[in-house]
């Protein structure tokens, strides 16, 4: 599934030239641009399992790194300190993972 499918476009174009530099991504500024925060929970999770490569029921820190690209192909890799800020953000429990309720739970911050 594409991610142009759940979101629009054109603000998934404008959120990833907002964060384009290195060390300027926040989640939460981004999913408020790409219009995440204001969709159903079960857009949230359709987009949870567009970024959870995998299919393993997580996001894991490695499939975190290439999350812009999850939106549109051109979006860069996040650095490992954006990745690490963003995991932290989000594993409540501490696995070291983000699951489907962590990654809704973000959303709506």
């Amino acid at each position: 599934m594409a991610m142009s499918s759940i979101l629009n476009a054109d603000d998934i174009k404008k959120a990833l030239d907002a964060f384009a530099v290195a060390d300027s991504f926040d989640h939460k500024k981004f999913f408020e641009m790409v219009g995440l925060k204001a969709k159903s929970s079960d857009d949230v999770k359709k987009v949870f399992t567009v970024l959870d490569a995998d299919n393993s029921g997580f996001i894991e820190e490695e499939e975190l790194k290439f999350v812009l690209k999850g939106f549109a192909k051109d979006g860069r890799d996040l650095t490992d300190k954006e990745t690490k800020t963003f995991l932290k953000a989000a594993d409540k429990d501490g696995d070291g993972k983000i699951g489907v309720d962590e990654f809704a739970a973000l959303v709506k911050e």
